[in-house]
């Protein structure tokens, strides 16, 4: 028997009182989404060759599309009624919990923007999937830290076992990030072309002020959250 897709539902309540529901499937291998978007409706800014990234490894001919465009344009067209300050009750529902809270628009489609980017078929996004599977709706930027940290420390255990040289220094985790800043101006510039409202685009935004923090206060920072393992340190000799 397959195992059943997980399922993230992004539930929107306007001022009006009108709902968007956004409800994102994922294939519980690989975390990626399922899309049901009919390649032949997809808007313009999708195409691979508009507003390339410079270190993007697809081709035309393999993809016509850009994966994360894709994932982008059902919430793009969907979001145009918003402006970017608009209030709105965001509920967040996955198989663990229901997480909700009072936001502005641009803050809860940053948050959905930023799953639907990690779980696209995009090559350098891939690193971004552990964190997908334990989604936090509208992380922080210290939660943020922690958590890119976190995924990526224990990836280099696993790279260790493979026999292969870990990076516990974090050196390529910086990387991982300006690679990420690299595909939010892409990003950006194909929503700003077929978006009428600022909310999506700002969104990205949004997002693009976390990967920007993060290569040049990873270090820093980290040294803050030290004193969450002052405990656990005291007892290690």
């Amino acid at each position: 028997m397959q195992p059943q897709p997980l399922v993230i539902e992004y539930l929107f309540r306007l001022r009006d009182n009108s709902e968007e529901l956004f409800t994102i499937h994922l294939d519980p291998l690989t975390l990626a989404t399922i899309s049901s978007t009919d390649t032949d409706t997809l808007p313009h800014w999708t195409a691979l060759s508009f507003a390339q990234c410079a270190s993007c490894p697809l081709s035309e001919g393999v993809s016509p599309h850009c994966p994360v465009a894709v994932n982008l344009a059902p919430i793009v067209q969907r979001g145009e009624k918003l402006l970017s300050f608009d209030l709105v009750d965001l509920q967040v529902t996955t198989a663990e919990r229901v997480t909700s809270q009072k936001t502005t628009a641009q803050r809860a489609l940053s948050s959905l923007m930023g799953l639907v980017i990690a779980t696209s078929d995009c090559p350098h996004t891939v690193f971004f999937k552990p964190m997908a599977r334990f989604h936090l709706p509208l992380a922080s930027e210290e939660e943020t830290i922690f958590r890119a940290a976190a995924t990526y420390l224990l990836a280099q255990y696993f790279v260790k076992n493979k026999g292969e040289q870990a990076d516990f220094n974090l050196e390529k985790l910086t990387d991982l990030y300006r690679t990420i800043q690299e595909i939010n101006l892409a990003m950006a510039k194909r929503v700003r072309s077929g978006s009428k409202t600022d909310s999506s685009v700002n969104a990205i935004v949004l997002l693009d002020m976390y990967a920007k923090a993060l290569p040049y206060v990873i270090k820093q920072s980290l040294e803050e959250l030290r004193y969450l393992f002052e405990p656990f340190l005291k007892t290690v000799h």
